[in-house]
């Protein structure tokens, strides 16, 4: 696979789901406001890490975990917060796992 795939996936990634967070997202309960911001963050450091995934060793690896921690930690985040029920939740841990393994990756 190209390696500079990940910047088109970057590009996607990017759209969006912070901008509604800041401007239109409005909670019953404002604790989810947090979780919002929580997912953002990392969406948006990972999104940006992203973009130097063509000059590592293993592009399509480090690409790949990242991609899955921002849909599976995000994803959560922002489906925890918009429903504002912690119940599916569950994801989160193997996102902020994959997260770790991908920044690993780097060393090997």
């Amino acid at each position: 696979m190209n390696p500079l795939i990940w910047h088109k996936v970057a590009a996607v990634s990017a759209l969006g789901l912070g901008t509604y967070g800041a401007h239109a997202f409005k909670p019953q309960n404002p604790s989810y406001k947090d979780v919002w911001h929580t997912a953002s963050l990392y969406h948006l450091v990972h999104t940006a890490a992203l973009l130097s995934a063509p000059i590592t060793k293993n592009p399509n690896l480090f690409g790949g975990l990242l991609t899955a921690g921002i849909l599976a930690f995000s994803g959560t985040c922002y489906t925890v917060a918009f429903l504002e029920d912690r119940k599916y939740s569950t994801l989160a841990p193997f996102g902020g796992f994959a997260f770790i393994a991908a920044w690993g990756s780097l060393f090997f």
